[in-house]
């Protein structure tokens, strides 16, 4: 048998060859430290900036969102970060009013790996007013069979007095697809525009026949049934407080224990029913009732936006929310809510977050 030897150098140049070259850079290295205070203002009517201490801080980017806590010096040390672009809120309640939210945020925060970003936020009072959109499920129990008509929407009284909710307006704001897209202001006329459904608590704004109770919820059924009885592992909302009766529908189903929501488009003749995974839902005073040249910003009370993915284009006005919350898949069982009880920055954003169940009526 003949032997083949190859020369050591020959080898050295072959096996170098075949090694690739190290990276010149690892991702994962980005810093981000946050000073985070708020103005006190003292008896004596002198101002003192406080630390935030223990408070909770949101950040958002393409990789998810996720949540930290600052310490004692109101200080948030972050590392490991990948490069991104972040959205970050820092919130925690008033320490003497719990009906107020403090809240400091920065958009746009652009982090490379290697450096380290270093700014101050300083958080503002922000009231619990009243009314806001708490829960959204929209997507459907698991299940094979496009079973989905267990949808609700919740409203909760963030507020220490009673509101009322006579001519209170519900809407589902998905037409207008084409220029600005559903929501915005097509004609720079004061409004939003893409009303597909609305529907009405009975009475007239102003009146104060329908009291909602400070630090309570309202559940508003699409059908005010149990639906387990169709399907075991969806949602029993036999006890919603409302449900969306479509007395123009023949066929929409009308449970006599739960009150009803109005519809007062005539040409909507199906159910009242949301986008599984993306769709903008807004509530207004009553105050304007031509819906079909859009409604007022100045009348809408809270909206909200959600989308099946953080790189798809935001429609709704930044004037009723500057966000878009992110929504879980389609039969997931999972539904949509506040990260704190009307907690409502107006940046869905950072508001919401993805739970693993619906919670009609309680907060998880």
């Amino acid at each position: 048998m003949m032997k083949i030897f190859i020369p050591i150098y020959i080898m050295l140049i072959l096996f170098a060859g075949c090694k690739e070259n190290p990276p010149v850079g690892v991702d994962g290295g980005a810093e981000i430290q946050l000073f985070s205070v708020w103005d006190s203002v003292q008896q004596d009517q002198s101002t003192v900036t406080l630390p935030m201490k223990n408070a909770k801080a949101i950040l958002t980017s393409e990789y998810g969102t996720f949540v930290k806590m600052t310490d004692e010096n109101g200080i948030l040390n972050l590392s490991g970060l990948p490069s991104a672009v972040y959205s970050i809120s820092i919130r925690m309640q008033h320490p003497s009013d719990p009906s107020i939210l403090l809240v400091g945020s920065l958009r746009d925060v652009q982090v490379q790996s290697g450096t380290k970003f270093i700014d101050t936020i300083l958080a503002k009072p922000i009231s619990s007013f009243g009314i806001a959109i708490n829960e959204v499920y929209a997507c459907g129990p698991v299940n094979n069979i496009f079973f989905f008509f267990d949808q609700f929407i919740e409203l909760y009284n963030s507020s220490d007095s009673v509101k009322y909710l006579d001519g209170i307006q519900v809407m589902r704001v998905s037409g207008n697809s084409a220029g600005k897209g559903a929501g915005a202001d097509e004609d720079d006329d004061g409004d939003i525009d893409g009303i597909t459904y609305i529907f009405k608590f009975p009475g007239n704004p102003g009146e104060h026949n329908i009291p909602f109770n400070p630090k309570m919820f309202q559940v508003l059924a699409s059908d005010g049934i149990n639906h387990k009885s169709t399907l075991s592992n969806s949602v029993d909302l036999s006890n919603a407080d409302w449900e969306f009766y479509n007395q123009f529908s023949a066929n929409d189903i009308d449970n006599p224990n739960v009150k009803n929501l109005i519809n007062i488009r005539a040409d909507r003749t199906v159910d009242f029913l949301i986008g599984l995974n993306d769709d903008i839902l807004v509530i207004a005073s009553g105050a304007d009732t031509v819906w079909t040249d859009g409604i007022d910003i100045a009348s809408i009370i809270d909206g909200f936006e959600y989308q099946s993915s953080p790189t798809l284009m935001k429609t709704l006005d930044n004037r009723v929310d500057r966000g878009f919350a992110l929504s879980p898949s389609r039969y997931s069982g999972q539904s949509m809510q506040r990260r704190d009880s009307g907690g409502d920055t107006n940046d869905s954003s950072l508001d919401w977050e993805i739970i693993p169940f619906p919670t009609p009526g309680y907060f998880k």
